[in-house]
């Protein structure tokens, strides 16, 4: 069996001295799409920004490797040159920074294209108009759904090994999560990455059909298993109860 492409030991994680991940443990491989859902505070957006390199999150203990090479103590720039791109959850708006432009560089890391061909393909994918949006600050004046789009338009500019989305259906309407959720989908099989989809719910499920769901809660994961085997469960008991069951009973793939 092909060996993880992410794999992630015993990583506890700080923030601003407060311990917030308490012993991860997670391996993806090339082509599995693998869900991290969790309450508010749980740790979700820490795991993102940890796997990222963010300077604010403090690895403690543990290891992080990607595709063999222990990547720890690599800084963001590095890891994102080997291949992980990370969707955040709240995208900011940039004035005088056009979104072609971003595009077009984003583009760049990955392949020699020089004009915006690309960038227009990528735009059509998660449902922008182009015309409308190539030229336009990036996020300014913005609505929710579509910095979603602009967000995973520039991840899949980068052709990256490993996606990292951070709540890519949070404040998006029915369409946009449509859209979102195929797009993933599809870039995901053309590239043949690993992707890691942090969310709260489970609506964007059907749309990117995840290999594993893991459920983070306190800091851990408590309980990781198929979306058949997990999702029912979760829903009907909500997640402290959830989480006490799964501590107690051992609900692991």
């Amino acid at each position: 069996m092909q060996g993880a492409l992410l794999r992630i030991e015993d990583l506890h994680v700080e923030v601003s001295g407060r311990l917030v991940l308490n012993g991860i443990w997670l391996e993806l491989r090339r082509g599995e799409t693998h869900i991290i859902m969790g309450p508010n505070a749980s740790g979700k957006t820490t795991l993102a920004m940890a796997i990222l390199g963010h300077p604010a999150y403090k690895v403690v203990r543990g290891r992080l490797l990607f595709d063999g090479m222990d990547i720890t103590h690599l800084s963001t720039t590095e890891r994102i040159r080997l291949g992980i791109s990370v969707a955040f959850q709240n995208p900011p708006a940039i004035r005088g920074v056009k979104l072609g432009d971003l595009l077009a560089a984003c583009v760049r890391l990955r392949r020699s294209d020089e004009d915006l061909g690309p960038a227009c393909d990528l735009l059509r994918e998660i449902g922008l108009d182009p015309r409308r949006f190539l030229s336009r600050d990036i996020n300014v004046g913005f609505s929710g759904g579509e910095k979603k789009r602009a967000e995973i338009a520039q991840v899949l500019a980068m052709r990256p090994k490993l996606m990292v989305l951070d709540e890519p259906d949070s404040g998006v309407d029915i369409d946009s999560l449509k859209l979102i959720g195929s797009a993933i989908r599809k870039a995901a099989r053309e590239l043949g990455c690993a992707t890691l989809v942090i969310t709260h719910y489970r609506h964007i499920v059907p749309y990117i059909r995840p290999t594993l769901v893991h459920v983070l809660y306190g800091g851990r994961i408590v309980a990781s298993g198929r979306p058949s085997e997990l999702l029912d469960k979760l829903e009907e008991l909500g997640y402290s109860r959830f989480a006490e069951l799964a501590m107690k009973e051992g609900w692991r793939a």
